[in-house]
């Protein structure tokens, strides 16, 4: 079998080495108290975007420090009562995608939620205002201003709280709530999960935002996780707060979120990812206490899993 990381028996056994900051529970249900004081002033408008079978909206809402947030909302026309939503995360820069992408479920009788997340490549606001540097991404964005000004805090809530939106739609069944994502989005849906404990199902393809020390570790600092060598390289460059920085980025480290989620959730990985490497999903997985599953694609990296979206919509069905 391909190996760039542990052998499949050490990734069963394998729970993460970024350091849990001693007051990570305190932390994050302080950050629940703040959003849940927002006023989310939720606003549907019709979009541009129209096809029979479906209503399509951009739906706004307020989030943490104020940032109005974006989502492309599609409700099916001809469901009948309450019915299941799907709420989708995007990948690292992106946004929620084209409306086309949301039609199948539509189509099975689900409403279908994608965020954009603030400051990247959708239409969700960045209202700024932290301390230090702020280059080349957002795990580092925050790092030197106090731990609640850290960027990935406010996205996380951002999740939770288009969650709790959804699921008091009158149109939606909030015991058949689900969560999605790739990359990023995995992350983000791992994050929701574990913040709106009402999620159902869960299903993260390869996640971002984990064990940020083993990927340090094994030189894989780059791509999407470059931004953490390029801090130290010029915040830092004799690593002498290496243990108080990496402490820091558990705060947003989704691995230390696992113990909360209580929906049914499936995984897809790739042995063969050098971007998000298995260990680092593998540290949140085996932390997982509900029932779960790892769908693992041997001969695969950062890319798309053949029949791995199939494996997500049946899995989504059961509900």
């Amino acid at each position: 079998m391909p190996i760039i990381d542990m052998s499949i028996a050490e990734l069963r056994e394998y729970r993460g080495i970024n350091p849990r900051p001693n007051d990570f529970d305190d932390y994050w249900d302080l950050a629940l108290k703040e959003m849940s004081a927002v006023e989310p002033n939720v606003e549907l408008r019709p979009s541009f975007f129209q096809v029979p079978n479906a209503d399509c909206f951009d739906l706004y809402f307020t989030g943490v420090r104020d940032a109005r947030i974006h989502a492309k909302y599609v409700r099916p026309k001809y469901a009948e009562g309450p019915h299941p939503a799907i709420i989708q995360f995007h990948g690292y820069a992106s946004n929620a995608g084209d409306w086309t992408s949301k039609l199948a479920w539509a189509s099975l009788g689900w409403s279908v939620i994608a965020m954009d997340s603030r400051g990247q490549g959708g239409l969700s606001e960045d209202v700024g205002g932290v301390k230090g540097t702020t280059l080349h991404g957002h795990i580092i964005r925050g790092l030197d201003d106090d731990k609640e000004n850290m960027l990935f805090r406010h996205i996380f809530l951002d999740t939770a709280e288009l969650a709790n939106i959804v699921m008091g739609l009158p149109e939606v069944d909030p015991d058949r709530v689900g969560v999605t994502g790739w990359s990023q989005g995995g992350g983000l849906a791992l994050a929701c999960s574990a913040l709106v404990p009402g999620i159902k199902r869960v299903a993260p393809v390869y996640p971002f935002l984990s064990d940020y020390r083993r990927v340090w570790e094994m030189d894989l600092a780059k791509n999407a996780y470059e931004e953490i060598r390029d801090y130290f390289r010029r915040h830092d460059p004799r690593h002498q707060r290496e243990q108080a920085i990496f402490t820091r980025l558990g705060y947003i480290d989704v691995q230390h979120l696992a113990n909360r989620i209580r929906g049914e959730v499936m995984f897809g990985t790739g042995l063969m990812d050098e971007i998000c490497p298995p260990s680092a999903q593998f540290a949140i997985y085996n932390k997982i206490k509900m029932p779960k599953r790892m769908e693992i694609f041997p001969d695969y990296g950062h890319e798309e899993l053949p029949g791995m979206s199939d494996l997500i919509t049946q899995f989504m069905m059961e509900l």
